[in-house]
C-alpha cells in the first residue's frame, strides 16, 4: 500500500461532516460474498439498535458503546481475513466480534450460534461468549482469533503488537488486525507499538476508526496533526486514509495492507473516517455535535448505502437487498430470546477461570521437600551457583526445553541485562529469541501479553520494578484479568522479570519494593526468590505454568551464593521454606530480607531466644498452611518486609493471620517494615530508611514482650 503523500493528506484533512468521496473500485465480488458483507453490516446495525433499546429498559446493564454507523469498517476489514488470523479490538468491540465470528461461520448453526452468544454476553448470561464475565466491553471469542475488546483506550495496541510478534516467530503468515478510535493514536500506546511493529516488521494492521470525537473532544482539539494516517511515515510504515463509510473502500484497503504483511513487509496504518450513531455510550446526549452534522453523516449511512449500490451493479435484486435485512431482523430476534431464556452465571462459579490449573502434581510438591532437605544438606549431586547464575541457568534450560520460550526486554542481548542475568544468552540463542527493546515499558508488558496469548512463552524483563507502573495496564488489565474476562478460553502464559529493593544508594526511582502492588490483582502471581536455589527452580516453573507471573529479585542478591541440585527441578508454587525452625517466635518474611531475618535469629540464639524464620518464596499463591502450622507452635509473630509500612503485603499477611489464626496468639503481630518515605540515597538514611539488622532484632524482642 503505496504512503499517501503530506499533500494529498491534507488536502483530504476532514474537520466536518465531508470525509473524502470514497476511492473504492467496482464490487469485485461473487455475489454469495458481496451479499455476505450486506448481511453483516444488517446484523451489526440490527444487534446495536436492540443493544441500545434494552439499555433503555436496564434489561442490559453498565456501560455499552455502539458501534452503529461504523460497520463498514469492521465488515470490511475483517473479510479479508483467513481463520488463522487475528484481531484485537477496544471497548467499541461488538462490531469487530460479530464481523469475525460471521465470517467464520459455515454454516447456518454456527451463524445462530454466534449471535447467540453475542447477545447472551451483553446481557450478562452464563451462555454468553465470556460466560458473562466480560460483558460490552470485553467480548471476546479467543477461539477464533478474537483476542478481546478492552475498556482501557489503547490497551490492545501492545496487545495486538505482541500477537504478530509470535506469528512472525513462529514463522506463519498470519496477520493481526488492530482496532482502535482515534483517541487512542494519541496514547503512549500506540506510538510504542508502532515504533515497537516497524523495527521488527511484525504483520499488524493497525485500523483507526477516525469517528471524530474520542468521547466528546472533537478531533481538531485532541490532535495536533488530523490526518492520523500520516503518523506512521514516522516509522516508516505505510498511511492510508480511506472512507469508512464504504465497506468496498475499506476492503481494498486492508487487504492491500493484509498482503504486504503476509510477505513479510511490515505493518500498515489505515485510518477510517466514520461516524458513530449514538453517543459515546447509551447516557451521552451528544450535546457537542450538531443536528446537522449527524444528519450529513445519517445521509451517507453505510449499509443503505452498500444495499443500493448491489442493485445499482446489478449483483442483487432489490428484492435480494431486502430478504437479507428480513433475515437479518429475525436473527436478531431469535438471538434477544435465546439470551433472556439463559440463565445467570450461578454465583458458586464466582472464582472460576482466575487461574489457569496448576501444571504441577503434589509428588512434585513432594520431591521438592526432598530435594531442598538435600541442598541443604550439601554434597554429591550440588553445586555453589551465584543467584544471577541460578537465573541465568533456568532461562537457558527453559529455552533449550522449549523453543516457545524466549526473552524480551531492554539491554538483556548484549549488556547482559543489568546485573548480567541473561549474559551469554544472545551468543546461544540468536537476536530472534533474545530480543533487545526500546524502552518502552507498556508495550514490553503488552507485547508480552499478546504473544502469551498467540502461543509462545515470553520472559519479559523489565529492569526495576519502580519501571513496572509504566506497565501496570498492560500487565495487570490485559495479562491478568484476560483469562477471567474471556470466560476461560485462554491462557497468558508470560513472566515479567524485575528486580527492587533498596542497598546500592540509587535512591527513590531505583530502590522500591513494589510487591504490595501486583499482589493486589487477582490473576497473577507474585514470586521472591530469597536464594539460587529458590531463583532457579521458581523461576523454572514459572516459565511452565500457564499464569502471568511477576517474578521479582533482588539487586543485592545477585552476588550471593547458593547449592543448586545437578538434576532439572522445579519449586511449585504455594509451598513456603521454614529457613530455620524455632519455639519462641515465628518471622515471616522474603526476598533479601529473609537473610536479615537469619541474621537476627542467629543473633537471638546466643540470648536463648528461639526465632522460627519462615521464607514465603511465593506471595501469591501464599502458603498459609506453613504459617499456620508456625504460629500455633509459637503464638508470636513478626512480619519483615523491605515495602513501605503502609499499605505493604506484611500488613495483609498480618490481617490473614488475625482472621485465621487469631486464637493461636499470644501477642499482637508486630510488622517491621520500611519507612514511608521515598527511599533515600544518602548511606545512613538509606539504611535507616529500610529494616536493618537492628530493627529486626527490635521488632523480635517487642513481640516476646
Amino acid at each position: 500500500m503505496a504512503t499517501r503523500s503530506t499533500r494529498t493528506a491534507r488536502s483530504a484533512r476532514t474537520t466536518s461532516a465531508r470525509p473524502r468521496p470514497a476511492a473504492a473500485r467496482g464490487i469485485d465480488l461473487p455475489k454469495d460474498r458481496a451479499l455476505d458483507l450486506l448481511r453483516q453490516m444488517w446484523e451489526i446495525r440490527l444487534f446495536e439498535e436492540r443493544v441500545y433499546d434494552l439499555l433503555g429498559k436496564n434489561q442490559i446493564k453498565g456501560a455499552s458503546h455502539l458501534y452503529a454507523g461504523e460497520e463498514a469498517v469492521a465488515v470490511g476489514a475483517v473479510s479479508v481475513l483467513r481463520d488463522d488470523d487475528w484481531i484485537t479490538s477496544a471497548h467499541r468491540g461488538h462490531g469487530h466480534c460479530h464481523a469475525r465470528g460471521a465470517s467464520m461461520a459455515k454454516s447456518e448453526p454456527e451463524r445462530v450460534e454466534h449471535y447467540n452468544k453475542m447477545m447472551a454476553e451483553l446481557c450478562g448470561r452464563a451462555t454468553g461468549y465470556c460466560l458473562g464475565r466480560g460483558g460490552s466491553m470485553h467480548i471476546a471469542d479467543v477461539q477464533k482469533g478474537n483476542l478481546g475488546a478492552t475498556g482501557i483506550v489503547g490497551g490492545n495496541i501492545p496487545v495486538a503488537t505482541g500477537a504478530g510478534l509470535a506469528q512472525k516467530m513462529m514463522k506463519k503468515d498470519s496477520v493481526v488486525l488492530c482496532f482502535f478510535g482515534d483517541g487512542a493514536s494519541n496514547t503512549g500506546n500506540f506510538h510504542e507499538s508502532l515504533n515497537m511493529a516497524a523495527l521488527w516488521k511484525l504483520p499488524v494492521v493497525y485500523i483507526v476508526e477516525n469517528n471524530l470525537y474520542g468521547m466528546s473532544v472533537p478531533l481538531e482539539k485532541a490532535t495536533a496533526k488530523l490526518e492520523i494516517a500520516d503518523r506512521g511515515c514516522a516509522y516508516g510504515i505505510p498511511g492510508e486514509v480511506v472512507d469508512g463509510m464504504d465497506v468496498v473502500a475499506v476492503r481494498q484497503a486492508v487487504a492491500q495492507a493484509v498482503a504486504r504483511a503476509r510477505k513479510g513487509q511490515g505493518p500498515s496504518l489505515v485510518e477510517c473516517k466514520t461516524y458513530r450513531w449514538y453517543g459515546h455510550s447509551r447516557s451521552d446526549p451528544r450535546a457537542y455535535r450538531t443536528k446537522e452534522e449527524e444528519a450529513e453523516w445519517k445521509g451517507r449511512d453505510p449499509v443503505p448505502a452498500y444495499s443500493a449500490r448491489l442493485v445499482k451493479e446489478k449483483v442483487a435484486s432489490q428484492a435480494e437487498v431486502d430478504a437479507i435485512e428480513a433475515a437479518a431482523r429475525k436473527a436478531i430476534d431469535a438471538a434477544t430470546d435465546f439470551a433472556f431464556a439463559s440463565p445467570l452465571p450461578p454465583v458458586e462459579e464466582l472464582e472460576q477461570n482466575v487461574y489457569a490449573p496448576f501444571v504441577w502434581s503434589q509428588r512434585d510438591v513432594e520431591r521438592e521437600a526432598e530435594l531442598r532437605q538435600r541442598v541443604r544438606a550439601g554434597g554429591p549431586g550440588t553445586r555453589k551457583i551465584r543467584y544471577w547464575q541460578a537465573i541465568q541457568e533456568a532461562l537457558r534450560e527453559e529455552m533449550v526445553r522449549d523453543p516457545k520460550v524466549f526473552l524480551l526486554g531492554e539491554d538483556i542481548g548484549i549488556y547482559g541485562g543489568a546485573y548480567g542475568a541473561t549474559r551469554g544468552l544472545v551468543e546461544e540463542f540468536g537476536e530472534e529469541r533474545v530480543r533487545d527493546t526500546p524502552i518502552s515499558e507498556a508495550t514490553i508488558g503488552g507485547a508480552a501479553v499478546g504473544a502469551a496469548m498467540a502461543g509462545l512463552r515470553p520472559v519479559a524483563e523489565i529492569m526495576y520494578v519502580d519501571f513496572t507502573p509504566l506497565a501496570m495496564d498492560q500487565i495487570a488489565n490485559q495479562g491478568a484479568k484476560n483469562r477471567y474476562m474471556f470466560g476461560g478460553k485462554t491462557t497468558v502464559p508470560m513472566v515479567i522479570r524485575t528486580e527492587g529493593g533498596a542497598g546500592r544508594n540509587i535512591a527513590a526511582h531505583h530502590s522500591q519494593s513494589l510487591e504490595a502492588l501486583w499482589t493486589h490483582f487477582p490473576g497473577i502471581y507474585v514470586v521472591m526468590p530469597a536464594t539460587p536455589y529458590d531463583a532457579k527452580g521458581l523461576l523454572k516453573a514459572a516459565i511452565r505454568d500457564d499464569n502471568p507471573v511477576m517474578f521479582i529479585e533482588h539487586k543485592m542478591l545477585y552476588g550471593i551464593e547458593g547449592l543448586v541440585p545437578d538434576e532439572d527441578y522445579i519449586i511449585p508454587y504455594g509451598v513456603a521454606d521454614v529457613k530455620r525452625e524455632g519455639k519462641d517466635v515465628t518471622l515471616i518474611t522474603y526476598s533479601r530480607m529473609v537473610h536479615r531475618a537469619l541474621e537476627a535469629a542467629e543473633k537471638l540464639s546466643a540470648e536463648g531466644v528461639s526465632v522460627e524464620v519462615i521464607d514465603l518464596r511465593t506471595l501469591k499463591p501464599l502458603d498459609m498452611e506453613t504459617i499456620a502450622a508456625s504460629v500455633r507452635k509459637t503464638g508470636r509473630v513478626v512480619g519483615l518486609t523491605e515495602g513501605y509500612k503502609t499499605g505493604s503485603f506484611i500488613s495483609e499477611l498480618a490481617m490473614r493471620i488475625q482472621e485465621e489464626l487469631f486464637d493461636w496468639l499470644d501477642a499482637p503481630i508486630v510488622r517491621v517494615c520500611a519507612a514511608d518515605v521515598p527511599v533515600p540515597m544518602s548511606d545512613p538514611l538509606e539504611d535507616a530508611a529500610i529494616p536493618n539488622l537492628a530493627r529486626v532484632v527490635a521488632g523480635i524482642r517487642q513481640a516476646l514482650a
